[in-house]
């Protein structure tokens, strides 16, 4: 699987999350711009389902946080 570059990650992650905390008060449907980063957070984090997008993305990010070990 590619890794997708931080920032755009951490920019999807925190644009869906805030849409959607945002919506979810107001419309029980996602709005089109919910379902368009949904669709790309599962197609950058290699995921069908949102939810399991979000997980992957926050674990990548994670990740990507940590500094790299150097090899022996």
């Amino acid at each position: 699987m590619l890794i997708p570059d931080r920032t755009f990650l951490r920019g999807l992650v925190q644009e869906y999350e805030a849409l959607r905390a945002e919506e979810s008060a107001t419309a029980a449907e996602p709005s089109p711009r919910a379902r368009d980063l949904a669709y790309t957070l599962c197609v950058s984090t290699g995921t069908r389902d949102v939810r399991l997008a979000l997980e992957t993305a926050h674990r990548l990010l994670a990740a990507m946080h940590k500094p790299a070990r150097l090899a022996d």
